[in-house]
């Protein structure tokens, strides 16, 4: 039986390209929560903003960054989440990935890797895709998480069945750097994730203007299975905790079985 979910949800402006800023600020914020037991989920790219330069400033698997989140989720006990630049080298070659890390306060993580690379900024010239998704679980609830530009693309995160009938996830987490000029897709894609796949969405966006000029409004949220809105980030600098109620996700899924009447399909790589 699954009990109430809590997450964390920090949205704030990042340091342009300045990860021991960015994690020295992330620190000071996560100090003051009491944050047991929650997820705490940061912005994509946290420890940079949305750069195309990877080549100074990614860093591998166990570098400083992803040893940050390891320590900080041992020392509030919580999960902490959300994605940075990671390099990894295969067969003497350099791949550079937009990586969320998944870091549980035992010390274990898992990974997934942005599928979608923003082509208008040149993301896909610098970067490798990901190639499958990943579920977390936590209390009982699974979590698919997904990044930034991954939300434009329904398919590959469209709800699907286990062989016993059950729902595949049952929250849908994006992290982001979604621009401000762009916010009304932000609010209305989010929302049709929540709708067509009976889940909670949460979403974390950044704020503030980032190193090339682009200005970025927040507006982080969280939606329920029909599509309401929990919560709402605004435009300013926020540190919210918000609790997703099981019986209603439950509720939902009972009074409107609509998803044993989607297609069948499977996703190509």
């Amino acid at each position: 039986m699954m009990s109430d979910l809590n997450f964390c949800l920090i949205q704030t402006e990042l340091f342009w390209e300045d990860p021991e800023a960015n994690l020295s600020m992330f620190q000071k914020k996560i100090d003051a929560l009491d944050a047991q037991g929650q997820i705490i989920v940061l912005p994509e790219m946290f420890t940079t903003g949305f750069s195309m330069n990877p080549e100074a400033l990614a860093q591998s698997m166990d570098g400083s960054a992803v040893e940050w989140m390891k320590e900080t989720s041992m020392k509030k006990k919580c999960v902490i989440t959300g994605s940075l630049m990671i390099k990894e080298t295969i067969e003497d070659e350099t791949h550079y990935y937009n990586r969320l890390i998944w870091m549980q306060p035992n010390g274990v993580f898992g990974f997934y890797d942005k599928r979608h690379l923003f082509s208008l900024a040149g993301e896909n010239k610098y970067y490798t895709g990901g190639e499958k998704r990943i579920i977390f679980s936590v209390n009982g609830w699974k979590i698919l998480p997904m990044i930034c530009y991954d939300l434009r693309f329904p398919v590959w995160s469209r709800q699907q069945f286990t062989e016993s009938g059950v729902s595949e996830y049952d929250v849908l987490l994006y992290v982001a750097n979604w621009p401000e000029k762009r916010i009304h897709a932000w609010h209305s894609l989010l929302t049709a994730r929540a709708i067509e796949n009976q889940c909670y969405v949460v979403a974390v966006n950044r704020t503030g203007t980032d190193g090339k000029g682009i200005m970025h409004n927040g507006q982080s949220m969280v939606i329920d299975p029909l599509g309401q809105i929990l919560f709402d980030g605004k435009d300013s600098e926020s540190i919210t905790s918000v609790k997703l109620d099981r019986s209603t996700l439950i509720s939902v899924r009972e009074s409107f079985p609509f998803l044993q009447d989607a297609d069948d399909f499977q996703l190509m790589h």
